[in-house]
């Protein structure tokens, strides 16, 4: 569907020359003289390249119509992830270019948001917390809690995050995804 320009707004998905891309900001310019511009800074979804835009206010611009769905993560194989949408038991695969970041954070059953175009995933967003293992961490030394220092702890599923000195290995933490911090001790279930 073709908008004005001066219509896109942060987090619209916009077809330009055949690629998608994710809008991160549009600003409108309104010279004293001259022709109204709008410039819309965006990043590539099928590689991550960040570009920036510039078109006049009246232009049109082809707008993609995503959408968002639920899935179930089940595994990933080597090659590609798999996930399920609980509902109907359909199951779509993604590659690493479309997990990102997404991949560290899963270790399977766990409900993640997929956007779709034309039924194809483009983009994973995991869920904003998980719980996750230690699974290699130095150990604390006695006395160094007063600073409040922190100290890197490599989760089961490869991630790397800042834990404070006390947390020992095996233990169950949960991280908040979207920031990759620590949050909390988690209890065994």
């Amino acid at each position: 569907m073709k908008v004005i320009a001066s219509q896109i707004r942060k987090g619209n998905v916009v077809e330009v020359d055949g690629q998608l891309y994710a809008v991160l900001s549009s600003e409108n310019f309104h010279p004293g003289k001259g022709t109204p511009t709008t410039q819309i800074d965006m990043r590539r979804i099928s590689d991550g390249i960040k570009t920036t835009h510039r078109y006049k206010t009246t232009e049109q611009v082809e707008r993609a119509f995503v959408e968002d769905h639920d899935y179930q993560y089940l595994y990933a194989d080597g090659e590609a992830w798999h996930f399920m949408n609980p509902s109907s038991f359909e199951q779509l695969q993604t590659n690493a270019q479309v997990m990102g970041d997404a991949a560290q954070w899963l270790k399977g059953q766990e409900m993640c948001s997929m956007t779709l175009f034309n039924g194809n995933p483009i983009a994973v967003t995991p869920p904003n917390f998980v719980i996750l293992r230690i699974t290699q961490t130095d150990p604390g030394i006695r006395g160094d809690t007063a600073t409040g220092g922190t100290k890197p702890a490599t989760m089961e599923t490869g991630a790397v995050v800042r834990v404070p000195l006390f947390i020992e290995e095996g233990s169950l933490l949960k991280i908040d995804t979207r920031t990759g911090e620590y949050v909390s001790r988690a209890k065994e279930e």
